[in-house]
């Protein structure tokens, strides 16, 4: 559970003051961190590995390919499939 709540818990502060002092360190939300991070990671297994975008969303943690698509175009300005295929002409 990456929740503002649970992330909270595990270090041992309110959630307002985790959320305050999350966004102090390190400049964005913590959903727009983990969002980030999901991102990278899913970017990594769309370049490296063949596996199919409702697979690489999951893997990744995100709820569903839609959600994936709407937090790729968010974060790259394009979708996981023209990703792919943008990282995969510039391979050939």
């Amino acid at each position: 559970d990456l929740s503002v709540e649970a992330l909270a818990h595990r270090v041992n502060m309110s959630p307002r003051n985790f959320f305050r002092v999350f966004v102090r360190e390190v400049g964005m939300t913590p959903g727009r961190f983990v969002e980030r991070v999901r991102v990278e990671a899913a970017r990594r297994l769309l370049e490296e590995t063949s596996r199919g975008v409702p697979a690489v969303a999951t893997t990744c943690g995100f709820g569903s390919q839609e959600t994936m698509r709407v937090a790729f175009r968010r974060a790259l300005g394009v979708s996981p499939n023209g990703y792919r295929s943008r990282f995969t002409t510039a391979v050939s």
